[in-house]
């Protein structure tokens, strides 16, 4: 059972469940979200939403915005079935898809991060006792208590290990900087296709799923541009609307390969209505990560399907309006990859064909 705010489509949150394998038995949306209240709505709204849950035979309710720990115990107490919000349906999209050493200890300490000040909402109100006896000095310490210390002493050798692993891809990407080789990265939306253009371009292999974060781990390949040139292309992790800045911070490391590159290619899907909004969070997490003012080109994709249409072919319209300079193709079709190279080659090198 999905929950949406008052301007939520919930097509994302839709789209991230079926990344996951999750059957929806129903969606609605509450009118306003209140910080003072115990469900972040009214609790009439709350009951309402709980029994259509129980109507649909739903196993539990994501909530499309944040959930506070204590919203989150009174939800569950409420409905019966387990509450969670959107960051724990991406933490784990992330841990079932992380695949490098890099990505696994990223993920792994993000969710650490994000389950310690829940770790009271996983107990209830548990409060178990270990050690000592009664009449003895004390009552022992709190399960609750020793699993916090466990979690801050796992998340603490967490960003040791992480701190080895991002040092030996810096002495990496030194090797790289020493070959003359210009760089240039593939970012967007998750699911606008950057890994299919990269495979394209390069002839890789990179996996290619119509699903949410189907790559987490960068892809670096060589490609050959007009005037016989060689660069670096990079195939980055995708963006998504209010990621949670546990997962940018966890992350960033990898989103260096943005930051560091001498152009950035931002893909866009042509064909998703949605776009404009994608580009504004794409927009977003750039100047987080320090690389707005970088060289860019506005690549739009899957211009074969956003002709498919009367409504796509709208959208497409006002896209190309508001992106005069962007370039329309179609990484399956192989439109404009030929006109995408020569741009490449003109703005990293100012080769004109």
């Amino acid at each position: 059972m999905l929950v949406g705010g008052p301007a939520d489509s919930l097509s994302e949150l839709s789209g991230l469940c079926d990344t996951l394998g999750l059957e929806i038995a129903g969606k609605t949306t509450v009118s306003r979200i209140d910080v003072t209240p115990a469900f972040g709505t009214g609790s009439g709204k709350a009951k309402e939403i709980c029994a259509h849950a129980k109507a649909e035979s739903a196993d539990c309710i994501i909530m499309d915005f944040e959930l506070e720990p204590t919203k989150q115990r009174n939800w569950e107490k409420l409905a019966g079935i387990p509450v969670f919000d959107r960051q724990e349906v991406i933490l784990r999209i992330f841990a079932a898809r992380a695949k490098t050493k890099e990505a696994v200890l990223q993920v792994e300490l993000a969710r650490l991060n994000y389950s310690l000040p829940r770790l009271a909402h996983m107990y209830g109100d548990m409060a178990r006792q270990r050690g000592g006896n009664y009449g003895s000095k004390g009552s022992g310490e709190k399960q609750l208590e020793l699993d916090k210390r466990q979690v801050k002493e796992r998340i603490r050798r967490l960003k040791t290990e992480l701190e080895k692993v991002v040092s030996n891809r810096q002495t990496q990407r030194k090797r790289r900087e020493k070959i003359p080789l210009a760089s240039c990265a593939l970012t967007g939306y998750t699911n606008a296709g950057k890994s299919s253009l990269m495979n394209a371009l390069t002839a890789s292999d990179a996996l290619v799923e119509n699903k949410l974060f189907a790559t987490l781990d960068p892809l670096t390949r060589r490609l050959k541009i007009p005037g016989n040139q060689d660069i670096l292309i990079t195939d980055t992790v995708g963006f998504i609307s209010n990621l949670p800045h546990s997962l940018i911070d966890a992350f960033k490391s990898t989103l260096e390969e943005a930051a560091r590159a001498d152009l950035l290619l931002i893909v866009i899907d042509a064909s998703d209505t949605e776009s404009e909004k994608h580009i504004e969070t794409i927009n977003t997490v750039l100047t987080e990560i320090g690389a707005e003012d970088k060289k860019k080109i506005i690549v739009l994709n899957k211009a074969d399907k956003a002709e498919s249409s009367m409504e796509n072919s709208v959208h497409f319209s006002k896209l190309k309006s508001r992106f005069p300079d962007a370039i329309e193709i179609s990484a399956l079709t192989g439109k404009g990859l030929n006109e995408l190279k020569e741009l490449i080659a003109k703005s990293l090198y100012r080769i004109t064909i």
